[in-house]
């Protein structure tokens, strides 16, 4: 079974930049190589927000660590799914 895991966060005003840096020097390596562990992509959206999605094969997500709070507008949002179609 494959799980996507989204982790959403709004950056401070004007501080994406930093908060998309963050995640590529520390959520980044954390992750690689953790068992089960597919893909990972990055995200930049209008609105100061980073979004970040890493796909698990046959294995729990490894949670994402939350931010320091000076680079955030607002607590991280957080979903799991599961695939159910893929062509």
């Amino acid at each position: 079974m494959t799980v996507a895991q989204m982790w959403e966060a709004r950056a401070a005003d004007g501080r994406s930049g930093e908060l998309s840096d963050w995640v590529r020097e520390f959520v980044l390596p954390a992750l690689r190589g953790s068992a089960g562990l597919v893909r990972t992509e990055l995200f930049a959206a209008p609105g100061d927000r980073v979004l970040l999605i890493t796909w698990w094969q046959d294995a729990d997500p490894v949670p994402v660590a939350d931010p320091p709070a000076g680079l955030l507008a607002r607590p991280v949002h957080r979903w799991g799914f599961t695939s159910e179609h893929v062509e």
